[in-house]
């Protein structure tokens, strides 16, 4: 059994349900895609649709089929380095920013790879149950999953720079409106316990279990909206330099940032936003969306003195937002499901983390430096995905996925 890992896996019966259900939803989002449509890629950050598909077919045969399956054979030996994606351990990569180039395989031929390979681990399961097997095979549907949500903002990302402004879906995956007056809630304070404990699949990142110490503070009961995002561009905020970071104030300038990625006056001069229902009046009751840390951060410094009822408004950290969705677990207060939360936390390893032995060993760990910890998840994060420990992590300039902010300040 590898070291460091979570709790035991479910049952190979188990497993094997959540395994063909994960599956199966990742070819279910490509359904309303062309084949011209899963081969682009927009930018390096991104990555093609038909590249997610394969690489998450590549992580089950390079982790799970090749050390356990008996006379092991690649599907195309070629195929395990167009689609690892950052794992030096197991040998070269294709380049990253280069995957759109990749129009060989086809998605057909990407497809029947797929389905060899779903038939060969449904076979491993049924005959082996081997601890270690099962773990493995719960790390690639959770794997999977986060590839479906890249999936999504991917498509966002590239349909965003179409001048049709296509329509992925009439209607779902886009976020729900905040329907709650802004107000001040009382956050847990003192010596808190942060991160995963007891059963379940979580990642390495996300324990072990510790002492974190919250000094007294509020958090606000629900995203900040759209309407807000208004007022703070309406007041020049994107051009007074006192509400920003040097590096946001300069990547302000560099980048010529002056709303929220997607935001756009294309349709006849109407302010409007891009999703994936298409181009649509801005929902100003909506949370705000696709901001980088440093919009987040900038914006909490100008509520600060500009809001009515926002006075000594900030991030929150990390340790201050679980503590409060644990204490509120079935509330309405936006935590999980519309938008990815900035916090002011670097995204750091918790005291005696130790990463995963072997291979998956470069999961999580070897990304802790020069990126913020986000919480919560998104409107395109897959059913059964999101938990309180869960630690999303981005660079301060990343706005392409689903991300927004909750404000705290210090004090009650």
């Amino acid at each position: 059994m590898l070291n460091n890992t979570p709790s035991p896996a479910p049952s190979a019966e188990v497993l094997l349900e959540q395994f063909h259900r994960s599956r199966k939803y990742s070819t279910d989002l490509i359904l309303n895609l062309s084949t011209e449509d899963c081969q682009a890629q927009s930018m390096e950050d991104a990555s093609p649709a038909k590249w997610h598909l394969a690489h998450v077919t590549w992580f089950y045969e390079v982790m799970v089929l090749k050390p356990f399956e008996k006379d092991f054979h690649f599907w195309n030996p070629a195929y395990a380095v167009l689609f690892n994606s950052y794992y030096n351990g197991v040998g070269d990569k294709h380049p990253r920013s280069k995957r759109g180039l990749l129009t060989r395989p086809s998605l057909a031929e990407v497809l029947e790879w797929r389905s060899n390979i779903e038939g060969r681990v449904t076979a491993l399961l049924q005959e082996a149950c081997a601890p270690e097997l099962r773990w493995l095979i719960q790390l690639g549907i959770n794997h999977e999953q986060q590839h479906q949500e890249l999936l999504l903002t991917d498509i966002h990302h590239l349909f965003s720079n179409n001048g049709l402004f296509p329509i992925y879906a009439a209607h779902g995956q886009d976020t729900p409106p905040v329907k709650q007056s802004f107000q001040w809630l009382e956050g847990i304070s003192g010596l808190v316990q942060t991160g995963h404990a007891g059963d379940g699949f979580h990642f390495d990142n996300e324990g072990p279990q510790h002492s974190a110490l919250n000094q007294t503070h509020s958090l606000g009961n629900r995203l900040v909206s759209n309407a807000e995002w208004l007022q703070f561009i309406e007041d020049g905020a994107y051009q007074n330099f006192q509400w920003w970071l040097d590096a946001g104030w300069a990547w302000l300038q560099t980048e010529k940032i002056v709303a929220p990625l997607y935001w756009n006056t294309e349709n006849q001069g109407q302010l409007c936003r891009f999703s994936l229902n298409g181009n649509a009046p801005l929902d100003l009751s909506a949370p705000v969306s696709n901001i980088s840390y440093f919009e987040a951060d900038a914006f909490a410094r100008w509520a600060s003195q500009n809001l009515a009822g926002y006075a000594g408004s900030r991030l929150p950290t990390e340790f201050e937002w679980e503590a409060f969705a644990q204490a509120h677990p079935e509330s309405s207060h936006d935590l999980f499901g519309k938008v990815w939360q900035w916090t002011s936390s670097n995204y750091n390893p918790y005291p005696g983390y130790q990463p995963w032995d072997g291979i998956a060993g470069e999961y999580n760990g070897k990304f802790m430096v020069n990126q913020m910890v986000l919480r919560g998840s998104s409107a395109y994060t897959p059913v059964g995905h999101s938990r309180l420990t869960y630690r999303n992590f981005f660079p301060t300039n990343a706005r392409w996925q689903m991300t927004g902010l909750r404000l705290a300040k210090d004090g009650v």
